[in-house]
Formats: C-alpha cells, structure tokens, sequence
C-alpha cells in the first residue's frame, strides 16, 4: 500500500519529532529535586538520556514505539517493510550502545516509558536506586538503599 503523503511531508514530520518528550522531562526534573547531578543528551555514544560521567552511569529512557517493548511494541500497518526494517535496527543499535558502555566498564540501565506511565513515583525510585547503588552516594548514606 503506498504512502499517502510525500516524502516531503514525511521528512518534515520526522524533523519535528522532539529529541526530548515532556515525560523525559519531568523524570529529570524529579531527579533533580531529589539531588541528583547529571547531563541529559549528552554528546556521548547512543546519546544517552542521563549520563553521569564521574560514576559511569547512563540511563536510556526508551520509547514503547521506537524500541520494540514486547508488551506495548506495535507495527503500523501500512509500509511494513520499512518498519519492519527500522525497529528491528533500533533494538540492534541498543544492544551495540549496551555493549559498548559494559565493555568500557559503566552502569547502564535501559527503562520503558509505560513504567513511567504505570507508576511515575516508583519508576523514578528505581532511577534513583540504581544511581545510589552504582556510585559514592552509597557510602556517604547507605541508609537510603534500605528501601527493599
């Protein structure tokens, strides 16, 4: 079935998709109100969502869409192939950054949006976990990794 916009009109709207979502933002704000320092987008391999270079640390926030959730993942109907194509690279890329970052020794945690959706508190808790538990903020208050 052939596309029913141009190319042009394609291109265009890929153009004006955001690199940040609003959900992004609000994960990060709510880190940072918790005391949390890191960089969002930065300039790094896989650009990672949060990065936290002095531990090591990146997180990806991923989209349901884009990167394929077994639960909530679904191909437009239309152009198949193409999509098809494109997601199965997406998840390709994904375990190329994973590796990347494991093998050059950082944390890395990859988390789906519809956690944030389910539960914005708990999922931004297990950010803020596996920050604690992956870099010197342990030390200085263990007690807050009690929350098991």
């Amino acid at each position: 079935m052939p596309e029913k916009i141009t190319k042009e009109q394609r291109s265009n709207n890929m153009r004006a998709i955001k690199s940040q979502s609003m959900l992004e933002n609000a994960i990060t704000k709510a880190l940072w109100r918790n005391g949390f320092r890191f960089r969002k987008n930065a300039k790094m391999f896989g650009k990672p969502d949060i990065s936290i270079k002095k531990y090591k640390i990146v997180i990806f926030i991923d989209s349901c869409f884009w990167h394929c959730c077994p639960i909530h993942g679904n191909m437009p109907k239309s152009n198949q192939e193409y999509w098809t194509k494109k997601l199965a690279r997406n998840v390709s890329r994904d375990q190329e950054v994973n590796e990347y970052y494991q093998d050059n020794g950082w944390k890395v945690m990859r988390i789906w949006e519809h956690e944030f959706k389910q539960n914005f508190d708990a999922a931004v808790d297990s950010l803020a976990k596996f920050i604690r538990t992956n870099s010197v903020l342990k030390e200085k208050h263990p007690e807050s990794l009690s929350e098991d």
